[in-house]
């Protein structure tokens, strides 16, 4: 059993993460700067659906004076969209996009004294890969070929975690702090109502209860299990900055030792 609240001697143990580094040139999207002094991880953009080379080194050189680690946050090729329109690309040139993606951040985290510490996929890819067995492998193949040691964040029970699992790539359960889910598990669409929770204490009492019961309520009222092992705070999402503050002061009151993705 979970330690913490029960009175146990053995506290849960999370990775609080955030989309981070999604400017591009002279535009900025979120308070980077705060929230790397909140999170515990950080999925740095890759320069495909957003950052480019000065954001990704001023990132990585955050991060590491913070105790950050970064992970490889990969994409579509898709900047006018921001990674959140389904791009029809065969499993090879993905795999190739996302392995570039990965070496490219891994270069800046270098020069900034760390290295990647895991993978995930943003945006449209993350949701397409749930269940599209070409996309998903890419994903995992890119992994593989880069580095086979480095762990793939996403949701349990998808394609990416099941193809991760079966090429012996190590998967961390990934939940969401700020996104509604439906009642597969997976997340709701941003374009429907109620999609973000962007009610801090809100999110804050769903990530108490997502790794202590292993559980949310979905929108449309269904109890579902949820594992959750990262938690993460989208940086988009409207007072972003505050919710995580939240999430990471309700995690801390609640025992749950939080601590870099490695």
């Amino acid at each position: 059993m979970l330690g913490g609240m029960d009175g146990s001697a053995t506290a849960p143990v999370v990775s609080l993460t955030t989309d981070i580094g999604e400017g591009f040139g002279m535009w900025t999207l979120t308070d980077d700067d705060s929230l790397l002094e909140i999170v515990s991880s950080a999925n740095v953009a890759c320069g495909f659906h957003a950052g480019d080379p000065d954001i990704m080194r001023r990132t990585c050189e955050t991060a590491a004076r913070n105790g950050v680690s970064v992970g490889a946050q990969v994409s579509y090729r898709d900047l006018a969209g921001f990674g959140r329109r389904y791009v029809a690309v065969e499993q090879e040139t993905l795999t190739n996009d996302l392995l570039y993606q990965i070496g490219a951040l891994d270069g800046f985290a270098r020069a900034a004294g760390i290295q990647v510490s895991y993978v995930r996929a943003h945006g449209a890819l993350y949701n397409v890969a749930a269940k599209d067995t070409a996309h998903a492998a890419a994903i995992v193949d890119a992994t593989r070929l880069y580095n086979a040691a480095l762990p793939v964040l996403c949701q349990t029970g998808t394609e990416t975690w099941r193809l991760a699992e079966e090429a012996g790539i190590t998967t961390i359960a990934e939940a969401f702090v700020d996104r509604a889910y439906t009642s597969e598990g997976l997340l709701v669409p941003r374009g429907q109502p109620n999609a973000m929770i962007t009610d801090p204490m809100a999110a804050a009492e769903r990530a108490v209860r997502m790794v202590f019961d292993g559980e949310l309520t979905s929108q449309d009222g269904e109890i579902i299990p949820v594992r959750a092992e990262s938690l993460l705070v989208h940086s988009d999402t409207q007072g972003a900055v505050k919710i995580a503050q939240t999430t990471r002061d309700a995690l801390l009151a609640a025992g749950v030792e939080i601590v870099p993705q490695t």
